[in-house]
């Protein structure tokens, strides 16, 4: 590829990004999918077989809460996004849609934003729907990573080409040396997004730097937190972004080999790539002299079984190798040895996504965005006890209450916040009173938690921290590699511990002995998942401490979790004798005449808790 065929590709994408006719593109994210996408794609496809009107796929917009998505573009006007669709849904607006027109049914927003201008003004308005800066969910957010996602053909390379994609590699490969790229990297303050938060700059140098014929680049797209999707989300809506990145790198450290390590459970990521990076040998982007330079490339997919301690290096590469994938001593770093004992550099899906555009944005813009000590945006996937659960992608330094309130929409049904968790299951439990902490590595590191990958899990009032801890505990021993002993048997007395106090099991010198076995394994554990694995119990106990005690001797759990601390019986004074909770009961349970106060008789009562949820009166309560 050349000069004159890029420009040829910003040409041909802008024409199918900005249509002459009407074009429908169906969001076919996972989540996308798994909300019914595929059905009203397939209905579409078989409505306008005969059609002028385009119909497309692309990534997802991030918020997954209000999936199916559609956008939908009349030419002059800006793109439209509809919500919460069922193919009768569909059925009903596209008689509109053919027409030309846009109706407010069912309608989010249109996609007039700065992040979805590029290379084309002058569209008018949508008329009656709001604009992109007026969604709470957006308006807060400044998508670098994620802006494409959502509004491009992730399987069109010319879509990506026309929004810029690529002219930053040609412009390395025929301008900038690899030190200068690095310089530039390094300048930029970019720090590894997988959780570590190293700086990428200072990790490619010491890479390049190192004696070798032979070097590695490798994104880890092994994405185990339970509750995140950031990586999958990427690499679906936007693969080119990550892959070019992944080559400006190579170039920087001279590498002509690189990895994509991939979650076998993520199988539309993995066919994504692998279409994505054929593309890229098709238009020689890969593989041999690389816009005609002397720099040569290629990547290769490898597939993980899904070991949640495959997203530490040492393991990573083991497994690559095909060995089991357990850690190693870092006593030498895999930046100096690491894939094939040959120098390497590591980093995940949203640490490439970056590079292209700290070149194309600049390092001054670049830098302007984020803290002293970490620049650029952060990528949130918030889940849990909040109104909007989806993917966000906000600048360093916003604060947890305005990701959690101002973005996602704060907790629903009128409860109240409770807490946050951050870093995964190893990460720490963050309480309301410290909601205003700007979420950055270093603040979110002494509040005895970490950015992690960027798992964001909120928590309401009826959260029991104790409970919480004892699940990620769960988590974290099924997933340890079993290679070092205080990982392997000091977590797993963890858990057994964690499991009498949620039982009503508990002994009076558990507290204690909590908190030094989590001293211990954090001291003497070979990676960093068994070096982090006690975060979720040290943040509950520093911050909730009180519901620890109220487990351990008064055998209480007073958010109602914990099966064995708490019955349920009827009010006198609220029941009225309706008969609902008795109906729903599946255990016969609970007895009484109409219009009279009805009795759980806790001998068959099993605390499934549907009385609890049907209740319209307020009378089934937790003691």
């Amino acid at each position: 590829m050349n000069k004159e065929i890029l420009d040829g590709l910003k040409q041909e994408g802008l024409k199918a990004i900005y249509p002459k006719g009407t074009k429908i593109s169906v969001q076919m994210g996972t989540c996308g999918r798994a909300s019914g996408a595929d059905e009203i794609y397939r209905m579409l496809e078989k409505e306008l077989k005969d059609s002028s009107i385009i119909l497309k796929k692309t990534g997802c917009l991030g918020l997954c809460e209000r999936e199916p998505m559609l956008n939908v573009f009349i030419p002059g006007q800006n793109p439209v996004v509809y919500v919460d669709l069922k193919p009768k849904i569909v059925a009903e607006l596209l008689p509109f849609w053919k027409k030309g027109e846009t109706p407010e049914k069912n309608s989010l927003m249109q996609l007039n934003g700065k992040e979805f201008q590029t290379n084309k003004k002058g569209l008018k308005n949508a008329p009656g729907i709001k604009k992109y800066n007026e969604i709470p969910f957006y308006k807060n957010q400044q998508k670098i990573v994620l802006g494409n996602c959502g509004f491009i053909d992730p399987d069109n390379i010319a879509e990506y080409v026309a929004r810029g994609g690529f002219s930053v590699l040609y412009d390395i490969l025929t301008n900038k040396k690899p030190e200068d790229v690095i310089d530039t990297v390094d300048s930029s303050g970019l720090r590894g997004r997988g959780g570590g938060g190293f700086p990428a700059g200072k990790k490619w140098r010491t890479c390049r730097n190192v004696p070798a014929k032979t070097r590695y680049v490798i994104c880890n797209a092994d994405e185990g937190d339970p509750g995140a999707y950031m990586d999958r989300t990427i690499i679906e809506g936007d693969p080119f972004r990550v892959l070019e990145g992944m080559i400006i790198g190579a170039y920087a450290v001279g590498s002509s080999n690189g990895y994509i390590y991939v979650r076998a459970e993520y199988p539309q990521a993995v066919e994504t790539l692998k279409r994505s990076i054929n593309i890229l040998r098709e238009n020689s982007l890969l593989g041999k002299h690389i816009f005609g330079s002397d720099f040569s490339f290629d990547i290769q997919i490898n597939k993980g079984g899904g070991a949640f301690v495959c997203g530490e290096s040492t393991a990573l590469m083991a497994s690559i190798e095909g060995k089991v994938g357990e850690p190693r001593t870092k006593h030498i770093h895999t930046v100096v040895s690491g894939l094939h004992d040959c120098p390497t550099v590591l980093n995940n899906v949203e640490t490439w996504g970056n590079v292209p555009a700290i070149f194309s944005m600049g390092v001054n813009n670049y830098t302007k965005m984020g803290t002293k000590g970490s620049k650029g945006t952060k990528v949130f996937s918030v889940v849990g006890n909040v109104m909007n659960n989806g993917l966000v992608e906000v600048p360093m330094g916003m604060s947890l209450n305005e990701i959690v309130n101002d973005v996602a929409g704060g907790v629903p049904e009128g409860k109240k916040l409770k807490a946050v968790q951050t870093g995964g299951p190893s990460g720490g439990c963050i309480p309301v009173a410290l909601m205003d902490t700007p979420v950055d590595f270093d603040e979110l590191t002494k509040l005895g938690s970490m950015m992690g990958s960027g798992g964001l899990i909120v928590m309401d009032e009826n959260s029991c921290m104790v409970e919480v801890a004892r699940y990620f505990l769960s988590f974290l021993v099924e997933e340890s590699c079993g290679k070092c002993t205080p990982c392997r048997e000091g977590n797993y007395q963890l858990l057994k511990i964690l499991e009498r106090l949620t039982k009503g099991e508990a002994r009076s010198d558990d507290m204690e002995t909590l908190e030094e076995l989590c001293h211990t394994i954090q001291n003497a554990s070979l990676c960093a998942l068994g070096k982090s694995a006690p975060s979720p119990v040290l943040s509950t106990i520093k911050y909730f401490r009180k519901e620890y005690e109220e487990h351990i001797h008064d055998k209480k759990c007073n958010a109602g979790v914990c099966k064995a601390l708490f019955e349920y019986e009827i009010s006198t004074e609220n029941c009225t004798g309706c008969k609902l909770c008795l109906k729903n009961c599946p255990y016969e349970a609970i007895t009484g005449k109409k219009d009279e106060v009805h009795i759980i008789h806790k001998d068959k009562c099993t605390k499934c808790g549907i009385c609890f949820d049907v209740c319209t009166f307020d009378a089934v309560m937790k003691v």
